[in-house]
């Protein structure tokens, strides 16, 4: 199954500071903040939610769709995505403002503080879908992930004109979005994705319970950091998949993506849920041991042993329609 991804695309400059933020802070003082972190490293790297997971989605030779907005400063990194097996035919390349940018200083406890510059995605909603999916290479699902708010909006609405299946990722964009917005963009889809804050917001942002939420949504996966992942669908008891354990961790960055590309590669062969959602939490492992969201490469061989020393031996025997001979 072909996948078409839409949201953000992004330059990421990812710095580390050597101490805790919660350190820095004074609880008397909330209300006047004004700090500057010391940082040791700088790491520029190519990011973006959508960039991401279709990095990793081509990784498994699945030559997803990218659709999304960048600036004329996007030609090295087209260049990059597509020696990845990325389809870039769907970004539109703006005239005037240059492609996004991430900047996040993350602390030796993995907290992170950012800020996002949108630049060139806020030209996302001129992308007519329609155009991009019709043909021989229609895909099977698209998946609406962080974008500009009226890009999301009108990408849901052109795949439930499409009759196409859709996957809601509001992820960031939940704090920019209000309930009626944030309602539009989960009715119907056929698989939602958060983490566990985004799941409390997603609920207070909708005015939904989790039972409501489930009603009206496919299947819901929420990613648990260390904890791993729950899989929950209407009807069902929820399903949890532990963490890969004793994983190093050297940047954050980007490993919800790789969770998404990991997950969506398996259930694009029809992988059960289970053993799709553990090769997502393989990938993520792999991601977190590296600095930067597209500094690996997705090694077959690897992934393979790693969910069989997880998970134990013979697990990876359901993923063999995506690891062929390592399975």
């Amino acid at each position: 199954m072909r996948i078409a991804v839409t949201g953000s695309i992004a330059t990421d400059h990812l710095m580390v500071f050597p101490g805790r933020f919660t350190d820095q802070l004074l609880p008397e003082q909330l209300a006047h903040i004004s700090l500057s972190f010391l940082v040791d490293r700088l790491e520029v790297r190519r990011g973006g939610v959508a960039a991401n997971i279709a990095f990793g989605l081509g990784g498994f030779d699945l030559s997803p769709l990218l659709v999304g907005a960048v600036g004329t400063d996007f030609a090295e990194y087209a260049v990059w995505l597509k020696e990845h097996g990325v389809d870039t035919g769907g970004v539109h390349i703006s005239a005037e403002r240059q492609t996004a940018r991430f900047m996040c200083i993350t602390d030796e406890d993995a907290n992170q503080i950012a800020a996002f510059y949108a630049g060139a995605m806020t030209e996302a909603h001129d992308i007519d879908l329609r155009a991009l999916v019709t043909g021989a290479d229609r895909p099977g699902l698209v998946l609406v992930s962080p974008n500009d708010p009226a890009a999301m909006l009108r990408h849901t609405a052109e795949c439930r004109t499409l009759g196409l299946p859709f996957a809601a990722d509001p992820s960031q964009q939940l704090a920019r979005l209000d309930g009626d917005q944030v309602r539009d963009l989960v009715d119907g889809a056929a698989w939602l994705f958060t983490n566990e804050y985004e799941a409390a917001l997603l609920k207070e942002r909708t005015g939904w319970s989790r039972t409501e939420i489930l009603a009206v949504v496919g299947t819901w996966v929420t990613t648990l950091g260390e904890k791993g992942v729950r899989i929950e669908s209407a009807g069902q008891p929820p399903l949890d998949v532990p963490a890969i354990p004793d994983t190093d961790t050297a940047d954050p960055t980007g490993v919800g993506d790789a969770f998404r590309a990991g997950f969506l590669a398996a259930v694009s062969h029809g992988v059960p849920l289970e053993p799709a959602a553990r090769l997502g939490c393989a990938l993520a492992s792999v991601v977190l041991g590296a600095v930067g969201s597209q500094s690996y490469e997705v090694d077959l061989a690897q992934l393979s042993g790693i969910v069989e020393r997880a998970y134990g031996p013979g697990t990876a025997a359901p993923l063999a329609p995506v690891l062929g001979e390592h399975s």
